[in-house]
């Protein structure tokens, strides 16, 4: 199935070109994404799973662009996370979701699907404009090698901006080990990510407001991307110079919630709940 990376249907572009005005090209997209993420503003990103809620994210006032979420992709399909789903599968999917939205489209590519740059070569040809690839704590020259591997592919495929969320599990593989001996490791290899080309890093885990402000001081300002599971709230964080939030899973997990809670209410003789609103 081809997908055309130049423009969606459906959307309005008005708040994401606030910024740099229209987008006509993947290369422009990948500029305006970038320029959210410097931005002093916080980034927010609601990530999404398929065309319906892709859909429902980017009409809904204040969204900038559009992120997806490889767990909830593959549970979408019936895979477990991990890269379980096959690598064409979950590009068939980003495609979907950039051709029905007219926003800036970055994907979760978790670890690359085997060869990361060659993934991302075939996810810009979609039109995404950045991604998310983790290192899995694998040994760091080999997880710096990659993210060199990423941003040489986008330059290659003329999108030198394309926004490399590189994100180290340091802190969701810690175990038992020293917090301040993770944090550490997670400087270490941001500092490496950002030397080796990446725009931002992604740094998932349950962390407290001096673990961020060490972060940002190590990376500089608005170069941090966090999953906001307990820790500052997002006023907080936009204060202490972290560039972005996604929510991975949670906004699946919120809407399946919904879905069970109508099904137990159906249980108890009830019927569609109140405030339902049409999908458009």
């Amino acid at each position: 199935m081809a997908f055309s990376p130049a423009r969606g249907r459906g959307t309005d572009l008005s708040a994401a070109t606030d910024i740099l005005g229209p987008m006509t090209s993947t290369a422009e997209r990948a500029t305006a994404l970038r320029a959210l993420h410097t931005d002093p503003k916080l980034l927010t990103l609601v990530n999404v799973w398929d065309v319906a809620s892709a859909r429902v994210v980017s009409q809904t006032p204040g969204t900038t662009a559009i992120a997806t979420a490889s767990h909830a992709i593959a549970a979408m399909y019936g895979y477990e996370d991990g890269e379980h789903i096959p690598g064409d599968l979950m590009l068939e999917a980003v495609g979907r979701i950039v051709d029905a939205v007219d926003l800036p489209v970055t994907a979760d590519l978790e670890a690359g699907y085997g060869d990361a740059g060659e993934t991302v070569r075939r996810a810009i040809g979609l039109g995404v404009v950045g991604c998310n690839i983790e290192d899995q704590v694998k040994p760091l020259t080999e997880a710096t090698a990659v993210v060199a591997s990423v941003m040489a592919a986008a330059t290659a495929e003329g999108v030198p901006d394309f926004v490399l969320n590189a994100r180290t599990d340091a802190f969701l593989h810690a175990g038992d080990r020293d917090p301040d001996e993770v944090l550490a490791d997670a400087i270490e290899r941001g500092r490496a990510f950002l030397d080796a080309g990446a725009p931002v890093v992604f740094v998932p885990g349950r962390l407290n407001e001096e673990q961020v402000v060490a972060l940002v001081e190590a990376l500089g300002p608005q170069r941090l991307s966090l999953l906001p599971v307990g820790g500052p709230p997002l006023a907080r964080l936009e204060e202490l110079g972290v560039a972005r939030v996604s929510f991975g899973p949670f906004p699946q997990r919120v809407a399946l919630t919904a879905l069970q809670e109508m099904v137990e209410g159906v249980a108890r003789g009830e019927g569609i709940p109140e405030g339902t609103r049409p999908l458009t």
